[in-house]
């Protein structure tokens, strides 16, 4: 039975299974710091699981939502109801794309951003080890927000905690505050969510008190997946209508002593490369 560290952290589960057998047919697993970044970044799980008998998403939100922004119909809201608005506003996320379940674990963005937030680490070591995913999906390393820096570090951490052999196979560094256009194409990962397009805008539009109050996540979030669909080859037609690009965090969960920073940084070096290898040619 999973326990959870904070009173406010609950699990919802769309269909009414009970919480073991719920969670242990995960196949699919995102971890995000928000609400709603998981509808933004981890699409491909979601349609991977979305009608399926044998594949089930799980949805881990890992921060209570407390310090988002806010305007129109909730501009007077205290940082106590935007947690409770935004913690519906997952529930009928979940429900629309049928996941499996949800989880959400209520810590502050404070603990997460902690470098030595032991607590955060062992809760979604517990978690994964419960569901034994064969993908998970979190933040990338080069993005931009720093919470979302956090998760992906405790994510990695986690996973290094667990035996080898309980391992996920794969693991997915996504977009939301900064785009993985810059990787190189042959390192890109790069995911088709062209099916569902109704799904896919009505996963990011139920969040309301985002859209409404400021961000407009909902255009924002399609127009990149059609931007990177029409870019993504320069000579050639498009193939898929959306893409999400991703950045391949398995060998991190492979090899427990490679360094986290030096991974990503040789990402931007070969960027680097690229770009006067590129222009070498012209000038």
């Amino acid at each position: 039975m999973i326990k959870f560290r904070n009173s406010g952290a609950e699990i919802f589960i769309p269909d009414n299974k009970p919480v073991e057998e719920a969670v242990s047919r995960t196949t699919h697993m995102a971890i995000s710091a928000h609400q709603d970044d998981i509808e933004i970044m981890a699409y491909d799980g979601i349609l991977k699981c979305f009608g399926k008998k044998d594949r089930w998403f799980m949805g881990v939100v890992v921060t209570n939502g407390a310090g988002s922004p806010r305007d129109d119909l909730y501009a007077s809201y205290t940082d106590e109801d935007m947690q409770s608005v935004r913690k519906l506003e997952q529930k009928k996320a979940a429900f629309v794309g049928e996941y499996g379940s949800t989880v959400l674990l209520d810590y502050k963005s404070s603990e997460v951003k902690d470098p030595s937030g032991k607590e955060v680490v062992n809760e979604l070591k517990e978690l994964i080890l419960a569901a034994k995913p064969q993908v998970i999906y979190t933040h990338n390393l080069a993005d931009k927000h720093d919470t979302h820096l956090g998760i992906v570090t405790k994510v990695i951490k986690a996973i290094r905690e667990i035996p080898k052999e309980e391992r996920p196979e794969k693991v997915y560094g996504c977009e939301v505050w900064r785009n993985l256009d810059w990787v190189n194409d042959e390192e890109k990962v790069m995911f088709d969510v062209s099916a569902h397009p109704n799904i896919a805008a009505a996963l990011v539009e139920v969040f309301d008190s985002q859209v409404c109050g400021g961000k407009r996540y909902d255009l924002a979030t399609v127009g990149r997946r059609l931007g990177n669909a029409t870019y993504s080859a320069s000579h050639g037609t498009d193939t898929a209508s959306a893409l999400t690009y991703g950045m391949d965090l398995t060998p991190l969960i492979e090899d427990d002593q490679m360094d986290i920073k030096e991974y990503v940084l040789a990402y931007i070096q070969r960027f680097s490369q690229d770009v006067n290898s590129r222009l070498s040619k012209v000038l």
